[in-house]
């Protein structure tokens, strides 16, 4: 069922009228933006209490529960989310969960939380601009409240797994694996992390996707902490390294908490709450593990596009967003420049020409359909017209980059083979630790090949203005 199916709109109906007291009606039923991992919908109810504005999240599709190795499912994520709220940590207050009768998969009705929740806003806002310079002081509170939570008292013992550091990035480093496509860097990544593993921390509630984009906040600070479902017990500074990795300061890269704050606020605020001293190291480990885990992430977006029940545009773009975190990956562990490639000039004999049928399909996306449709589909308008844009960059862009990709590949194995077969020879080789990290061929090889996807994939992204300038 979709958001059109006026069964759909039925089967909420019936189950806010057996879990919401006062229920009158459904009035109106829209799809947020975003919500890759869960659908996240915005419900207008009338009550006796008056009206209501709700959030319904469930699992995509309203599907079962795929088997996974982090999502901890919608049940789970409500009693993680009540515990929370139990202990001071402000969250949105669940209201009821779905019954299998309804039809509608796992999920639930949370309260809706008046605010802002999208990052580039966050950090740019004239409405925030008070409370900005306070958000990473907040931050580190509310995580040392979290890490705090009883997980025994609270049950989050019995239905949460305990994931260790040197687990997690095997497992992450597996999930990649499953998808069988060669990306060197994330297996020199992996090596990385393995070969630097942080001290042993007693394992505590970890929201473990707490981050600028994950945080409601208005004038009066943050208001919210969303997105739960990858909770897990484990090492408590991966939710600071999480918040800190450069994917999520929205093009601000100079402040490195979430783009509106620095890490001596946010320290200072975790020991404020907890009398903790944070050791700078040991976040900055978590820091490069959220770039590999969120350059895994976004394959396992284009892979579940492949294979899943969701596919929508929005997943397969995300794919792409990969290059973006290897390219943070190659600044924390093997900074250094490298060179911007010349673009191959299109053809234009041709009328009309391949680069501008694909113009005017990307133009028709992004001025038409984009501001003629509802939220929603004006969101995955703007997705489809920036994967054209991908491809028109890879049209002039790729060739030679794949070129001298190729030669480097030649020169650093020592053979000759296509471009594909030698990319997995050093994956190979990478795996089976054939390669010494500080090898300065290898890294220079895999700081010009990153650097060059990231170019075609998205060229404005700070981190690769760190090594070609600009």
């Amino acid at each position: 069922m979709s958001v059109a199916d006026p069964d759909f709109h039925a089967a909420i109906s019936g189950a806010l009228a057996r879990e919401l007291p006062g229920f009158i009606t459904l009035n109106s039923c829209a799809r947020l933006s975003g919500g890759a991992s869960q659908e996240s919908y915005r419900l207008a109810v009338a009550s006796t209490h008056g009206p209501l504005q709700l959030v319904l999240r469930r699992t995509p599709g309203g599907e079962p529960p795929a088997p996974d190795a982090e999502q901890i499912g919608p049940r789970v994520e409500a009693m993680v989310v009540r515990a929370a709220r139990a202990a001071g940590v402000p969250a949105a207050e669940i209201l009821a969960e779905l019954a299998p009768q309804d039809g509608l998969g796992e999920g639930y009705f949370m309260a809706w939380l008046e605010g802002e929740a999208l990052g580039s806003r966050i950090v740019r806002s004239p409405e925030l601009a008070a409370v900005r310079p306070h958000l990473a002081h907040q931050c580190g509170r509310i995580l040392a409240r979290i890490h705090a939570i009883d997980v025994v008292s609270s049950g989050l013992d019995r239905v949460l797994k305990v994931v260790p550091p040197a687990a997690l990035v095997q497992q992450t480093w597996r999930q990649y694996q499953s998808f069988n496509t060669p990306a060197p860097l994330i297996d020199y990544t992996a090596q990385w992390l393995l070969a630097h593993l942080p001290p042993v921390l007693p394992p505590t509630l970890t929201h473990a996707d707490f981050r600028n984009g994950n945080l409601m906040v208005s004038p009066a600070g943050i208001v919210g902490v969303l997105d739960w479902e990858i909770a897990h017990l484990g090492d408590p500074m991966r939710d600071l390294g999480w918040l800190c990795t450069a994917s999520w300061r929205f093009g601000v890269p100079e402040l490195p908490v979430g783009g509106f704050g620095d890490y001596a606020a946010l320290f200072a605020g975790y020991t404020a709450e907890s009398g903790v001293i944070i050791d700078a190291a040991h976040v900055r480990f978590w820091e490069v593990f959220g770039s590999f885990w969120w350059a895994v992430g976004a394959l396992a977006m284009a892979d579940h596009w492949r294979h899943g029940p969701d596919r929508t545009v929005e997943r397969l773009a995300i794919g792409r967003r990969s290059s973006e975190c290897q390219i943070d990956c190659i600044n924390l562990l093997m900074p250094g420049r490298a060179m911007a490639l010349s673009p191959t000039q299109p053809v234009t004999d041709e009328l009309p020409a391949t680069h501008e049928l694909l113009h005017s399909v990307r133009d028709f996306l992004r001025d038409d359909v984009a501001a003629s449709t509802l939220e929603r589909q004006r969101f995955l308008a703007r997705v489809a017209a920036n994967s054209l844009d991908i491809v028109l960059r890879d049209a002039q862009l790729g060739p030679a980059a794949r070129s001298a990709e190729q030669a480097r590949l030649e020169a650093l194995l020592g053979t000759k083979d296509t471009l594909q077969v030698l990319r997995w020879q050093l994956v190979h080789g990478l795996r089976e630790g054939r390669f010494a990290l500080g090898d300065p061929l290898l890294t220079t090889h895999l700081r010009q090949t990153v650097t060059q996807q990231v170019l075609i994939d998205q060229p404005g992204y700070p981190g690769v203005r760190q090594i070609v300038g600009g």
